[in-house]
Order: structure tokens, then C-alpha cells, then sequence
């Protein structure tokens, strides 16, 4: 697909972007995020700040942003409408999202997560995808900004979808790809009209590990219901995210990717193995093996970090194949105990072999996961 001119003048469409937060340690990072979209060369229609069930957190932000509209400083007062929102559906990550999507108003509903700050253009480039009228969804691209203050020696560039951020082995440019980024993502309003919003049970909710692949269900049910439907990645819709120090070490990134096994298991029940694994067996024969090939190189030339970036591809992969299994095997015994319930033959309704996807487990859910 060629490139398209931004959107401009009356025909540009109205975007509303969702933030989802959850807790006041974030305080200072939600208000940088609603800043950052404040900022936008293509100006949001509005900004839809969603509170997961935390009431304090809920009422601090609704003062805050009651008092700048009613006489703050010109500095603190945001010319985007901004709308502070209980969660209305059960607490986490995916309830959250679709409570901003039923109330927005914009043509695109924009999705940024509240740790991250969008460049000024990361809007502009969205609403430039959305001239083709077959586009259904737009991401882009999610920089890490460590804690640390750079990358640790050890963490490959290949699994940055572990810290939520843009992995090495994506195509560069506007590419079309099988699902994106909630993170940093743009769909149509009209798609949730359509399929659905985000799949309860399968992201991120109180209580467990930290799950995701909601975008991935998501996008392949859009593909499913809308076969000419076409979803993009923008590598120039830039956000930066921040990566707290309690995720630059090896035991979070060990724990993700088991994570990341456990819900590719979840999306593979839904949709199939087939579609849930399709883009990440490209990534587990290609793209990791380069991976650990150019880190034993730089080990061989005494470089910092090589060995251990080899050695974290490797147990990355064995903790989401493990995951994997796991959910898999979870998933069948909860198909079995349903069919005795029912006085069915044990089998079927879907569920999917362990060893099927086991090893493509380990790729990312996330952005770029190419078509």
C-alpha cells in the first residue's frame, strides 16, 4: 500500500483516544499521557480517561481536570475535551477499553496506554491509513524508555513485546499485519459495531498474571467477519513507554513470556490454532534463531551482553512453550469435565494440541505480527 497524504480540512476524521488507568502511582504518567495527546498536530476529538475501579484514583482525576477547565493556568488547561470514566464492566485491561469505546464519539477510537507519551504526529499518521475506506485498524510504533536509564546488556531487542513496546524483526514503513498493538492502536468505531469489543478473560485483570493477546482475538475476528478488511502498522505513529525497573530484570521477563504462553493457549481455543499461531511461526524459525546467532557472535567478539541476550532467547522461548502447554492442557480438561457434565463424548469443541504451537507460543501477540 502506498503512502498516503495526512488527513486534512473537513473530511479528516474525528478520533477519540482511551487511556485505561488503574492506579495513582501513575499519577504524573496519565497526566504526560493526556498531555501528549493534547499536543497533536491532528487534534484528538476527545480524550476518554477510564478508571478501573479505583474510586480515589477516580475522583482525584475528575477534580484535577474539573479544576482546569473552571480557571487553572493556561499551561495546565487542555484544549482536547477530556472525560474521566468509571470502568463499567468487571475490573481490567479489556472492560476498561470497551467502556471508552461505547461512549466515544470520534469515527477512530485510539488507544494509548497511560505509562506512554505520543509523539505529535502519532495521530496525523492514523488518520492518514484511514483514507483507504478498507482500513479497519492502525498501530504503530512503541520505544522503550527504561527505568535505568538504557537497555540492559542481557534483553534482546527480539522480545521488547515482553515491556508492552516494537520488537526487532518487523518490517519497516507501512506494513499490513494480522493484528496490533492495543498500546499504541487506532480501529474504526465501526468495527466494534460489527464484531464486538475486547474479549473479557483473556488480557490483563486483577489478580493474575499479566496476560494479553486481547488485540490479537480481536483482529482476527475482524479478518474473520470483514475478509477485505485490511489492518495496518505505521512505524511513524511513534509513543514512547516507560519500562520500570521491576521489568528490566530477568525474573518479570521470564514470568511474561510464560504469561504470553498462557494466552496464546487462550486465543488458539478461540480462533483456532491456525490463525492464533499463523504470524508467530515465522518469528520462532526466523527471527529468534538470528537472534541467538548474532548474540553468541558478539559473545565470540567479547561484546557486552551477547551470551546473555542468547541465553534470554532461548529461556524466553522454553517459558512460553511451557505456558503453552500448560494452557492447553488446562484448556482441554475443562473441555473434558464440561462434556461429562453434559454426558457428551470426551473430545472436540476445539481444543488445540500442545505440541501444535508449543514452540510459535513465543511469539508476540503484539504489534507486527506481519500478514
Amino acid at each position: 500500500m502506498s503512502a498516503a497524504r495526512p488527513a486534512a480540512g473537513p473530511a479528516a476524521p474525528r478520533i477519540s483516544v482511551v487511556i485505561c488507568v488503574h492506579t495513582e502511582d501513575r499519577w504524573e504518567d496519565i497526566l504526560a499521557a493526556v498531555a501528549s495527546v493534547d499536543g497533536q498536530s491532528h487534534p484528538a476529538h476527545e480524550v476518554l480517561v477510564v478508571v478501573d475501579h479505583r474510586p480515589a484514583l477516580l475522583a482525584r482525576l475528575r477534580e484535577h481536570f474539573r479544576g482546569a477547565h473552571a480557571g487553572a493556568p493556561a499551561s495546565r488547561t487542555p484544549a482536547t475535551p477530556v472525560r474521566i470514566m468509571a470502568n463499567s464492566g468487571p475490573q481490567g485491561l479489556s472492560a476498561g477499553r470497551n467502556t471508552g469505546v461505547a461512549v466515544a464519539g470520534g469515527e477512530i477510537v485510539a488507544f494509548l496506554d497511560d505509562d506512554a507519551v505520543a509523539e505529535r504526529d502519532w495521530l496525523r499518521h492514523f488518520a492518514a491509513a484511514y483514507a483507504d475506506p478498507a482500513v479497519m485498524a492502525v498501530g504503530g510504533r512503541t520505544e522503550p524508555v527504561w527505568a535505568s536509564g538504557r537497555r540492559p546488556a542481557w534483553f534482546p531487542e527480539e522480545f521488547d513485546w515482553v515491556v508492552g513496546c516494537t520488537y526487532r524483526g518487523l518490517p519497516p514503513g507501512r506494513v499490513r499485519v494480522r493484528n496490533v498493538l492495543g498500546g499504541n492502536a487506532s480501529f474504526r468505531r465501526v468495527a466494534f459495531d460489527l464484531v464486538g469489543g475486547f474479549a473479557v478473560g483473556i488480557g490483563r485483570d486483577a489478580g493474575r498474571r499479566p496476560l494479553g493477546c486481547e488485540e490479537t482475538e480481536l483482529c482476527i475476528r475482524i479478518s474473520h467477519s470483514l475478509p477485505d478488511a485490511v489492518l495496518l502498522i505505521d512505524d511513524r505513529s511513534v509513543i514512547h513507554h516507560r519500562v520500570p525497573a521491576v521489568r528490566e530484570r530477568f525474573g518479570y521477563f521470564r514470568s511474561r513470556a510464560y504469561a504470553e504462553g498462557l494466552s496464546k493457549a487462550l486465543v488458539a481455543r478461540s480462533v483456532g490454532a491456525r490463525d492464533g499461531l499463523s504470524a508467530e511461526r515465522r518469528y520462532t524459525t526466523r527471527v529468534l534463531p538470528a537472534g541467538v546467532l548474532r548474540g553468541v557472535r558478539d559473545a565470540l567478539l567479547r561484546r557486552p551482553g551477547g551470551a546473555g541476550r542468547a541465553g534470554a532467547i532461548v529461556a524466553g522461548v522454553a517459558a512460553a512453550a511451557a505456558g503453552y502447554a500448560w494452557g492447553t492442557a488446562r484448556a482441554r480438561m475443562q473441555t473434558r469435565s464440561r462434556s461429562r457434565e453434559r454426558g457428551k463424548p470426551v473430545g472436540g469443541e476445539g481444543v488445540d494440541r500442545p505440541a501444535e504451537g508449543a514452540a510459535a507460543a513465543a511469539g508476540p501477540e503484539r504489534e507486527g505480527a506481519a500478514a
